[in-house]
C-alpha cells in the first residue's frame, strides 16, 4: 500500500509586500510540516505492512485430564497423541485469531513442545513435530463439534489447523512453576527466559519459542530441577 497522499495547502493572496513575506513564511512552515508530517506517514506504513516476526519453535497447549463440554470430553495429552496411528493427529479446535495466525506460520518440519494444561501440575511433557502446514479446520464447521463456529463459512473459513507427530517425551517433565522460576530470575538478571510468551502472552493456546528459548528449556531435561 502506497503512502497517503496529502493535498497541498493554496497560497494566501498578498496585497502588500508584508503581507507577501507573511504568506510565503507561513507556506515555508506548512510544506516543512507537511513534509515531517509525510515522512512519519511512510515510517508508520512501512512499520504496519513488515512482515511478522518469524519462529521455527513452538509451544502448543494441551488437556491431559477429563474436562467435558456439551457432554464430550476435550482431554488430550501426549500420550493420546502417542496412541494414535502413527502417532499423528491433527491440532484443531483453535480459535484464538493469534494463536491460529501462529499456527498459520509453522513450516512442516518444526519441532513444537507438549504443554499439559489445565491439569494439577501444568509444564512440558515431550516434543512433537509439524508434519502438515495449516489448512482449513474441519471442526468449525460441525455443529456437533465443541469449537463449531457458526460464523465461520466454507468458502470463508475462519480457523485453522496443522498436522503434528509425537517425537518423544522429554528426560523428565519440567513444570510451569520451575519455568516460572527461571523466567523471573532472568527478567531480573537476563537469560533467555525473559520474555518467554508462556509469561508474557500466558492465556495463547499456540505459542512462538525464540531457538534461544527452546535450546534453554530443551536443556532443563537433563538437569535437577531448580
Amino acid at each position: 500500500m502506497s503512502p497517503k497522499k496529502r493535498a497541498r495547502g493554496s497560497k494566501s493572496s498578498a496585497k502588500d509586500d508584508e503581507g507577501e513575506k507573511v504568506s510565503s513564511a507561513k507556506e515555508t512552515v506548512g510544506r516543512k510540516r507537511k513534509a515531517a508530517a509525510s515522512v512519519e506517514d511512510e515510517k508508520k506504513e512501512s512499520t504496519e505492512s513488515s512482515s511478522p516476526l518469524q519462529y521455527c519453535h513452538w509451544l502448543m497447549k494441551s488437556e491431559p485430564e477429563s474436562r467435558f463440554e456439551n457432554g464430550i470430553d476435550v482431554k488430550f495429552g501426549i500420550e493420546d497423541l502417542k496412541a494414535l496411528p502413527d502417532q499423528t493427529g491433527c491440532w484443531d479446535g483453535v480459535r484464538n485469531y493469534q494463536a491460529r495466525n501462529f499456527m498459520r506460520q509453522m513450516k512442516e518440519g518444526q519441532l513444537a513442545f507438549f504443554y499439559h494444561s489445565n491439569c494439577k501440575e501444568p509444564g512440558i511433557a515431550g516434543i512433537m513435530t509439524i508434519v502438515k502446514e495449516a489448512y482449513v479446520d474441519h471442526t468449525q464447521f460441525d455443529k456437533k463439534d465443541v469449537h463449531y463456529d457458526a460464523k465461520s463459512k466454507p468458502d470463508n473459513p475462519k480457523w485453522s489447523m496443522v498436522d503434528v507427530q509425537y517425537q518423544r517425551m522429554l528426560n523428565r517433565y519440567i513444570s510451569l512453576s520451575e519455568l516460572k522460576k527461571y523466567h523471573l530470575k532472568h527478567r531480573a538478571k537476563g537469560g533467555p527466559l525473559k520474555d518467554m510468551a508462556l509469561f508474557t502472552r500466558a492465556r495463547l493456546s499456540v505459542q512462538p519459542l525464540t531457538s534461544e528459548e527452546f535450546d534453554f528449556v530443551l536443556s532443563l531435561e537433563d538437569q535437577e530441577p531448580l
